[in-house]
This record gives structure tokens, sequence and C-alpha cells, in this order.
């Protein structure tokens, strides 16, 4: 019997420009607002729009290779887990977070700076972008 499951995956947009952290233990953190919008027909057969934004966290040396390169509009698909944490707030309150914690960040295109290309392992790589695919442009055939 399987012990259970936690994926998410979402493809969206970035709402605002990602914001780089490090911990107290010098790890780096990500955070990402990301849009995912659908559309649908209501009753009266007209279309509508709904968007959800959903917190993202990355980790590590990816964190810190994402932060150059992510900004407000690049399009990404996110892959990982549903992470819920609480806290207490300024009125003592229990406050709870749900949080998707990112093992997997691919550029799908578009927004600013948002090409084609994929970010899917803890190697950082600086300006060198792993698994870089190049636009029909750069192919030589």
């Amino acid at each position: 019997m399987a012990d259970g499951l936690n994926r998410v995956m979402l493809l969206g947009n970035i709402g605002q420009d990602p914001e780089l952290r490090m911990t107290s233990g010098g790890n780096a953190v990500l955070s990402i607002r990301l849009a995912t919008s659908e559309s649908y027909l209501d009753r009266n057969q007209q279309r509508q729009e709904r968007t959800e934004w959903h917190a993202v966290t990355v980790w590590g040396k990816r964190a810190e290779a994402l932060a150059k390169i992510l900004s407000k509009g690049s399009k990404v698909f996110i892959e990982g887990g549903l992470r819920t944490t609480s806290y207490d707030d300024r009125d003592g309150n229990k406050r709870y977070k749900t949080e998707i914690v990112a093992t997997n960040v691919i550029l799908a295109g578009g927004g600013e700076r948002g090409g084609h290309g994929r970010s899917n392992d803890d190697s950082g790589g600086g300006e060198s972008h792993k698994g870089y695919l190049p636009d029909d442009d750069d192919l030589p055939f």
C-alpha cells in the first residue's frame, strides 16, 4: 500500500518579482507569487475567467539561480508538494499558510525575461542554464 502522494503541478505567470532571502543558517529561499487562470462558461453561456494565486517556495542553490532569471510576468511550470504551516498573528490568533514547495521549475516562455529553459537540478548553474532550449531562429536546421 502506498504511503501517500503530495504532488502539485501548476502552469502560470509570476505576479511580482520573486524575493530571495537567506535563512539564519545560510540557506537560500526564493518566494514566488504565481497566478493561474482558467476560463469557463457561466449559466448564461458567457465566458468567465477565474484567477487563483499561489505561494511557491524554492530552496537552496536552485533558489539562487532562479532569482537571477525569473521576474514578474515570467511564465513557469511548477512541480512540487503542498506544505501547511501555522503561526500566531500579532493578536495571538492561530493562522495557517499553505504553500507549494517546488521540486521542479521549468521556464515556459513569455514575460520580460522569460525565455525557454529549465531548472530542475541543485547545481545552481550561475549564468549557465543547464538544459537551455534555443529559439527556433537559433537552430542550425
